[in-house]
Formats: structure tokens, sequence, C-alpha cells
């Protein structure tokens, strides 16, 4: 019995599996621990500026540096993965998250906090594509969609959690603006273990490589605009609490880093809880529910500025439900769309959009408290991003009425031959070619064996 337990085939694939779960694995591992320690330091914030001193506009610079670091560094590094192997990549994004949490370990001033950013958004940025190929790789059979979706949830996971940890460490631990960050460097550690080990199993053979400009295939345009404004609009909303809302609830009496960590954390968690709409009513519909939960919870974080907080955490709870239908409905619309070969460029300016709706409301918001109070100023964002919503709501209808009359776009991109020499040649039915004379035509070659074995299945 032992004998032929050895010679049976299965056996032979166990080693395989164990390597891609491995893959899996450390894929999810590193995007939950990189993104947490992107948003540790959010109910940190008013503490920070209270102990340097800082203006409203300087904090807000500091958080908004992350998407003016993150943004370009997706699009110069995220294809790095493709030609170089996604492990290189994910080390350059582990050691650049330690540099950040180290700064922000060791703040003595405002710079550090913005160099801390910088390195938290440069992390962020290369591992979004690198983790993400990870993580399909590891998925065997599962395909790109099933990849794409366990990738988002872990991106989400992560976000939801660092606020949460870092406020609870904050108020109940000793050493709040040292201790989270020192429990990221044991984290990050742990993830550069894991993918180190992955360095010795056979990967893709790395080739030259050079940053691009992502390119939109035209037939999968009109799907792409639709959901890069569906989720630019529910990445603002969720940077609006994620950046200003801690300095808002502190002013308004509500200073505990605990409290202030779980009204974040509630936004994520409710758009984790919400991404399965995207699977129940589809991507075109779950965009339209979840934009509409976003301008209710616009409109509600606009009445809660330095409000009650029972008003603001339902205004994080509308929000965040709407952020996971919209944000999930996004990127399954684009998925759909886009063929497999282009899928990695497309969904890395995706991405793109998402990055720029988290930081562009907080430069906004600074800007403006130079001449008005924050809160008047987060007011005013708040209703400007509004107004957004009904054009995207309107960019949605048409996406969706184009992608149900003419299922071609998508259709059309993935059968579309890639550019090349040669000219495009019509394929010949095999009985006809068949039928033909040797030399009926001057230059033909000889007929193929192909065609002779359809000769003899005729005859």
């Amino acid at each position: 019995m032992p004998l032929k337990q050895r010679r049976v085939p299965a056996g032979a694939r166990r080693p395989r599996a164990t390597g891609r779960s491995r893959e899996t694995t450390a894929g999810v591992f590193v995007l939950v621990v990189l993104t947490a320690g992107a948003y540790l330091p959010s109910p940190l914030y008013p503490g920070y500026q209270q102990a340097f001193g800082a203006g409203d506009l300087a904090m807000t610079l500091t958080y908004a540096t992350f998407a003016l670091v993150s943004a370009p560094t997706l699009l110069l590094l995220g294809p790095a993965s493709d030609a170089l192997g996604p492990v290189p990549v994910l080390r350059l994004s582990i050691a650049a998250a330690a540099v950040g949490s180290l700064c922000f370990a060791a703040a003595a001033g405002p710079g550090w906090l913005i160099a801390g950013r910088a390195a938290q958004g440069l992390a962020l940025g290369a591992a979004t594509g690198a983790a993400g190929a990870l993580i399909a790789s590891g998925g065997a059979g599962a395909g790109g969609r099933r990849a794409a979706a366990l990738a988002g949830t872990a991106f989400l996971a992560g976000t939801a959690a660092g606020p949460v940890a870092s406020g609870l460490l904050a108020a109940y631990a000793p050493m709040p603006r040292v201790l989270p960050f020192a429990l990221h460097l044991v984290l990050l550690w742990a993830g550069w273990r894991l993918v180190s080990a992955l360095a010795r199993t056979p990967g893709a053979r790395v080739r030259r490589w050079r940053p691009t400009r992502p390119q939109i295939p035209a037939a999968v345009r009109p799907h792409f605009t639709a959901a890069a404004l569906s989720g630019f609009l529910a990445w603002a909303a969720a940077g609006l609490f994620l950046s200003v809302i801690p300095a808002l609830l502190e002013r308004g009496g509500q200073g505990s880093p605990a409290v202030v960590g779980g009204v974040l954390g509630t936004v994520l968690v409710c758009s984790l809880l919400a991404r399965p709409l995207v699977a129940a009513v589809g991507p075109w519909t779950a965009q339209l529910a979840g934009l509409a939960a976003v301008l209710l919870g616009l409109v509600l974080l606009a009445f809660s500025a330095e409000g009650p907080v029972p008003l603001t955490l339902a205004a994080a709870v509308v929000a965040g439900a709407g952020h996971g239908a919209a944000y999930g409905g996004a990127a399954a619309a684009v998925e759909e769309a886009v063929p497999a070969e282009r899928r990695g460029a497309v969904t890395g300016a995706l991405y793109l959009a998402f990055y720029l709706g988290a930081g562009l409301p907080a430069i906004a918001i600074g800007l403006a408290s130079l001449a008005v109070p924050l809160a008047a100023a987060t007011t005013w964002t708040t209703a400007a991003a509004a107004l957004l919503v009904p054009a995207a709501a309107a960019a949605m209808v048409r996406g969706a009425r184009r992608a149900a009359a003419a299922p071609g776009p998508a259709a059309a991109a993935r059968t579309a031959p890639a550019p090349g020499p040669g000219p495009r040649v019509r394929p010949v039915p095999p009985l006809r070619a068949a039928s033909r004379a040797p030399g009926g035509v001057r230059g033909r070659r000889p007929r193929p064996a192909a065609a002779r074995g359809g000769t003899r299945c005729r005859r």
C-alpha cells in the first residue's frame, strides 16, 4: 500500500498547491500590513498637531503627501512586477514602509511626518500591483476576478485595521506615538520573511523594464471613465474621514484616540460588509446604489462638522456602505471589460483615480483653511464632492446602457489581434481549402497535413 500511494499522481501536485497557497498568503499578508501602516497615523494627527504646534494646512498636507507620492509611484513601479517579478518589488515596498514607521516613531516635528507619509506612499504605490500579481499567481484556477476580489478585500481590511489598532493602543497603552509603529515594524519583518521565502521558488523570467504610460483600450474607455469617477468619489468620501475628521472630532470635545479610531474604522468595516452587493446585483447597479449612499453620507458629513459624534457615526456608516458598493463595483466593471493582457495597466490607472480621490480633498481643505476655519473648509469641500455625484451617476447610466446594448466593446477588445507586422489573415474553412487543386493559386505552398486529413475524412 505505501508503494501504491507514492505512485498516485495527486501526490505530486501537493507541493505545487502548497507553493501557490504560500504565494497567496504572502500577498494578502503584505497588502494588509502595508495598508494598515499607511493609515496608522490617522487617529494620532490631533496629538501630533498639538505636540508640534502645526497648523491645519501642515496637517492636511501631511495626510495628502501619501496620495501625491503613491499615485506617481503606482504609474512608475506598477508594471515593474511584470518584468522583475513581485518578490523584489515587495521587498522594496516593505523596506520603504519600515522607513515610514521609523519616521513616525521618532518624529520630532512636521517634517518627520511628511517624510513618513512619503515613504508610506512609495511603499503602497509600489506594492499594489505586485501584491495583486502574487495573489493572482497563487490562486490556481481561481480566475482573475476572484484574485482581484481577494486583493480588494485585503486592501480594505488593512485600511480598517490601521486606525482602529492605533486608536486603541494610543488610548490604553504606553507610548501612544511609538508603540503602534514598533508593532508595525514587527509585522513588516514577518512579511519580509514570507516574501523572501518565495524567492527560492521558480518565478517569472526577469526582463527589461521601463516605466510606461498606461493606455486604455478605446473599446473600454466609457467603462473605465465611469468606474474611475465612481471610485474617485467613493475614496474622496473615505479620505475626508481619514484626513480631517480626527481633528474635527477633537475640537468638538471627542479627542479620545479610541473614539476617533472607531469612527474611522466604521467607514471601512461598513465598506467591507457592502462589497457582496456587487456580486448580488452586478457592478453597474452596485455603483449606482453606492453613489446614492455616498451622496447621503457626504450630506450628513457636511452637517456634522464639529457636531455630535452620533451624527458623525451615522455619516460614517452610510458613506462606508456607499464606498464599498461604489469602489467594489468600479473594480468589477473594469475587470469584466478589460482583456486579460491589458488588465494590469488599466487596473493601475484605475487605482490612480482611487489614490487621487483619497488625497485631493484633503489638499483642497488645507488650502481653504487658510481663509476660513477648518470646519467651514470641510463643509465646502464636502459640498463640492457631493455636487459631482450626479455627474458620476449619469456616467454610470450611460456606461450601463452601452454594456447592455452592445456587449461587444469588451469582446472586441479581447478578440482584437495584437498589433504587429503582417496582414490580418481571414481563416478559410477546412473543407473549402481541401477542395482546391494543389496548384490552383500561384505561389501557394503545398497543402498542410490538416487539409489532407480533412480530405480523407470527407472521402
